[in-house]
């Protein structure tokens, strides 16, 4: 099979394309471990080292779908019409591609087939599934820092399904846990301090009352 990088840069950069593509064009590129190639596409935007904006709500909510499904024990995602159909600009795509490349490169020149079978056996699918799940509901969260680390999560077991590497996919669980402690503690920090505000202005208006 293929390099994804390779595939990628030859798809979307080397070949002629419209203007406009959609998301059905992504799935042109593999018949095959296509959770994992999906969840890395997906993730990419939100993943690199200075995120793109305006993609982590809606991809997060695709993500969400597609992750379900893999932990329900689906063998090929379902996605709505009107997704597989929703446009996007090719230069943004391209301008994603080139600065993504590299760092799948990197785990390319890292991975290979390993203990497959958390990968593709159910148990292993519905672990992956459900951390992806949570980590897609994460960045659908509209507040700085809940939206990269568990992108990097995400795009890391992706890749890890593509290349059928468990080691990959369990360096993901760990960036995934890593991120529900990151953003657990961004919410409840803000809560705190919403709280803390509330408490300090109830208290100044209760004293110039009096």
């Amino acid at each position: 099979m293929a390099k994804l990088s390779r595939e990628l840069h030859r798809y979307f950069c080397e070949e002629e394309r419209a203007d406009q593509i959609d998301l059905a064009d992504f799935l042109e590129l593999t018949k095959e471990r296509i959770f994992g190639f999906l969840f890395v596409i997906l993730s990419l935007p939100s993943a690199l080292p200075v995120p793109a904006p305006g993609y982590s709500i809606p991809f997060g909510i695709v993500m969400f779908l597609l992750a379900s499904q893999m932990a329900l024990g689906a063998q090929e995602p379902w996605l709505p019409q009107r997704v597989r159909d929703h446009q996007l600009d090719l230069k943004k795509v391209q301008g994603l591609i080139t600065k993504g490349v590299p760092w799948l490169q990197r785990l390319e020149n890292l991975s290979r087939p390993r203990f497959s079978y958390i990968c593709t056996s159910l148990g292993g699918r519905i672990i992956l599934g459900s951390a992806i799940a949570l980590m897609s509901i994460s960045m659908m969260i509209p507040i700085p820092g809940t939206n990269t680390l568990p992108a990097i999560g995400i795009f890391i077991i992706g890749f890890g399904l593509q290349e059928d590497d468990g080691i990959i996919c369990l360096l993901g669980l760990a960036v995934c846990s890593l991120a529900l402690v990151v953003v657990l503690g961004i919410l409840i920090g803000g809560f705190s301090l919403i709280d803390y505000l509330k408490d300090s202005l109830t208290n100044y208006s209760s004293f110039h009352a009096s």
